[in-house]
């Protein structure tokens, strides 16, 4: 695992502008800074829930009033945490610590897995944005270069979209024959409604034997390769289908399942009912199951493990504009000392390698159409000028990047209210959209007529 400071070191000066330029000079070489450490007591950041958390999660009982957790609650809620769970394997691979980088679509891609790999531990798991089933049948070329994965990353972690039992098979038979991942998981767990009116996403585990039907095809084309599968909670309250689910996708072979503690009505609003995450854990008990939802810190990863029994977590929005979490989170999850967030001076260097590792992947131009809806992540909570940030949310050059990034005071600490949420939230959906008649019979296996016709990364 390497540290915040993973990124290239840069001499440190008052104008960040000479700083970059050592970067821009060296774009791929690491070269490992001091470890920054927090205190070992004292408040440890805002805390998850405004309810208070019951005794033994963290030693006492969480403050509501401060917003805090108590002084002892990162030592202890560590200690917890790492002796409960420790040893989890995706099949033949042990994920040490258990972490794993959740598919994001227009997010994930080799770039940015490379820059989260950096700072967290090359034994956690990275999953590359979405694919869909059919463009990798098709061969198609703009799907073939999204599959790309850096040469040491191992083991290479690949989500397929799909609703056809014998398309999705094929799919994997061809992953797994070309030899192009060592990991599949199946997204069942997009609300989006493009998805959801044809079938797909959150909306498919609701027919029972359709998702079975899934299963059994990619399990059976895999052979060793490990197949899992990430889901929610259900399409609305009145229509849960996570446990089902996670026993289908146990009794027909999956290797683990991960679960976003929320409904698809929810979108990503509100709170992530952790209580699901357990129950899962409960009902599914030869296969690890995984807690998705709200880890925006480690404390939060801590959290989930001791509250659910989760035998590890899936990071999404926590880590945008913050891939050093997997650094924070390795070592929560180690019994380690967590490092402190880094200053703006920092976090200057950090974006310009990320846009830096784009330029590599996609070439310049659409690399800067890529790196822009990461500035407000990457500046959250900083005081940087209105002016400044419409600058950075405009880049059209690595060079410019540089520039912007040069009039940054290098030496802002990171901010307290920059540990939050972040990403997509919104307001839930009052009613997700469904192909006709969908609820009518859950047993029913038809495949849904045009569901597959999706462009890859959603």
């Amino acid at each position: 695992m390497m540290s915040i400071s993973a990124v290239p070191a840069i001499p440190r000066s008052r104008n960040n502008s000479e700083a970059v330029a050592s970067i821009r000079s060296r774009p791929s070489e690491l070269r490992p800074m001091t470890q920054i450490i927090l205190p070992m007591t004292g408040p440890f950041g805002p805390a998850r829930r405004e309810m208070s958390r019951p005794v033994g999660v963290y030693g006492c009982q969480a403050r509501r009033d401060s917003g805090h957790f108590p002084a002892n609650a990162k030592m202890v809620g560590m200690t917890a945490a790492t002796e409960a769970k420790t040893g989890l394997r995706i099949g033949p691979y042990p994920v040490d610590p258990p972490v794993v980088l959740a598919p994001m679509a227009g997010i994930t891609n080799l770039a940015f897995r490379k820059l989260c790999r950096e700072f967290g531990s090359p034994t956690s798991i990275y999953v590359c944005e979405m694919i869909t089933a059919r463009a990798v049948v098709e061969r198609n070329e703009k799907t073939l270069h999204m599959m790309s994965f850096d040469a040491d990353e191992h083991p290479r972690s690949m989500q397929l979209y799909g609703v056809d039992p014998a398309t999705l098979g094929e799919a994997v038979r061809i992953i797994v024959g070309e030899g192009w991942a060592d990991h599949i998981d199946m997204n069942l767990g997009c609300p989006v409604r493009k998805v959801t009116r044809l079938g797909g996403g959150s909306a498919l585990p609701y027919k029972r034997r359709l998702f079975a039907n899934i299963v059994r095809e990619m399990v059976a084309a895999a052979g060793d390769v490990p197949v899992t599968f990430k889901f929610r909670i259900g399409i609305d309250d009145d229509h849960h289908t996570y446990l089902d689910t996670g026993r289908i996708a146990e009794a027909e072979g999956a290797a683990a399942v991960a679960l976003h503690a929320r409904t698809a009505a929810q979108l990503y609003s509100g709170q992530a009912d952790w209580s699901a995450i357990a129950r899962l854990k409960e009902a599914v008990t030869t296969i690890p199951v995984l807690g998705n939802g709200d880890i925006f810190s480690a404390a939060d990863a801590l959290a989930m493990v001791a509250e659910t029994g989760c035998d590890g977590v899936v990071v999404g929005r926590g880590c945008l504009g913050r891939p050093w979490l997997f650094a924070e989170l390795s070592a929560a999850l180690r019994g380690e000392p967590i490092p402190d967030g880094p200053a703006l001076g920092r976090v200057g260097e950090v974006l310009y390698r990320h846009a830096g590792l784009l330029v590599e992947h996609d070439g310049e131009d659409k690399a800067m159409r890529d790196i822009r809806k990461h500035m407000a992540w990457y500046l959250m909570g900083f005081p940087v000028g209105s002016h400044l940030r419409r600058q950075f949310a405009t880049v059209s050059s690595l060079t410019q990047i540089e520039d912007l990034v040069g009039q940054l005071d290098p030496d802002v600490p990171f901010p307290a209210d920059a540990q939050g949420p972040r990403g997509r939230q919104g307001s839930p959906q009052t009613k997700v959209a469904l192909p006709e008649g969908w609820l009518d019979d859950p047993e029913d296996d038809t495949v849904p007529s045009a569901a597959d016709v999706m462009h890859s990364g959603g």
